[in-house]
């Protein structure tokens, strides 16, 4: 009796065979991953790390090697590399790896393209592709859509068009019966409000400039306005005298038909009247303000819309605005003329 107890409590006690079967599994997993470990903290390691020695590198990185001398590209510091785009970067040449540490020549592959990408992003610009510069100069303003022709192509052709429309090859450069006239002012007072002359300039009837002349201010600069006028502080401080100027634009004006855009404002500066039955302002012509659908246009939209060339796109300049006041003016000559002759025969009619 005694020996069946004994037999019977092993069997009470005991894990059955299909708990025994998978604790076996347990422990031999439990085994493989230790021994995983193990390898992976090992002398072994160097195995799966980068390559250091010759025999081990990839044919990519061997081929790649062969291709430049002494790394990926190779070459010295300065050298330079041109990408689609056509923008010329500065490529950071390979250090080398430093010796006992991980880094081998694969990862500074990685290092090189993130210095290269570095190097460029600061750099980017506003592109200006498939964008109209009219777009941009409403946007950005004259400047942006200076650089955008530029980088265009546009600029040089652009002013080559512009004078070929405004001014006429191979005619008189004298004086003529009428002339332009188109001044540039700067800022004077506290705020610069207050305008005084810093440059005149006159033109023929062809275009051809008679008279152009930077004149010493008369009182203390405060406001260049150099965004739109042009003028710089070494463009007046050695300038004409403002009474000689005065005196030289007085007698060229004499007798004559004085052209211009807003002549108001220059005869003004000028402290300079002039007969108004001899004037022809561009801005006050009633049909030009009909074609364009404005009471005071400008005279940037008057070239753009009836003489299709751009004027004003950045500094101004006096002669080419004066050019184009008398580009318009000869535009309509003959109507203009007339329409003062009888508007002069009604006002003696009347008398």
């Amino acid at each position: 009796r005694m020996a069946k107890q004994s037999s019977a409590e092993p069997q009470a006690a005991g894990p059955s065979g299909a708990a025994r079967g998978k604790s076996k599994k347990r422990r031999k997993k439990r085994k493989a991953l230790g021994e995983a470990a193990a390898a992976s903290k090992g002398p072994g390691m160097a195995a799966v790390g980068p390559p250091r020695d010759p025999q081990e590198f990839s044919s990519n990185w061997k081929r790649c090697r062969s291709e430049g001398t002494g790394g990926c590209g190779g070459g010295s510091p300065g050298e330079m590399g041109q990408g689609s785009s056509g923008a010329v970067v500065a490529v950071p040449e390979c250090s080398p790896a430093v010796e006992g540490t991980p880094l081998g020549p694969p990862t500074q592959i990685v290092l090189r393209l993130l210095n290269v990408i570095k190097s460029v992003l600061p750099r980017a610009d506003i592109w200006f592709d498939d964008v109209d510069p009219k777009d941009i100069e409403a946007a950005l303003g004259p400047e942006a859509a200076k650089i955008a022709r530029r980088n265009l192509g546009l600029e040089t052709e652009q002013c080559q068009s512009v004078e070929k429309v405004l001014v006429k090859e191979k005619a008189f450069d004298g004086l003529t019966r009428a002339v332009a006239m188109d001044c540039e002012m700067v800022g004077v007072g506290p705020k610069g409000e207050d305008s005084i002359l810093a440059r005149v300039s006159i033109v023929n009837q062809f275009g051809k400039c008679v008279y152009d002349k930077y004149v010493k201010p008369t009182e203390k600069v405060t406001d260049y306005r150099t965004a739109v006028s042009g003028i710089r502080p070494q463009n007046i401080n050695s300038g004409e005298d403002f009474k000689t100027v005065q005196k030289e634009v007085a007698e060229i004006l004499q007798g004559r038909i004085l052209v211009g855009h807003a002549l108001r404002n220059d005869l003004k500066v000028l402290l300079l009247d002039h007969p108004h039955k001899k004037i022809r302002d561009t801005q006050r012509y009633k049909p030009f303000k009909e074609r364009v659908k404005s009471s005071r246009p400008s005279l940037k939209l008057l070239c753009e819309k009836l003489l299709n060339v751009q004027v004003q796109t950045a500094e101004h300049c006096s002669i080419q605005d004066a050019q184009a006041a008398m580009r318009l003016y000869t535009l309509e000559k003959k109507k203009w003329e007339a329409a003062v002759k009888n508007k002069a025969n009604k006002k003696n009619c009347k008398t």
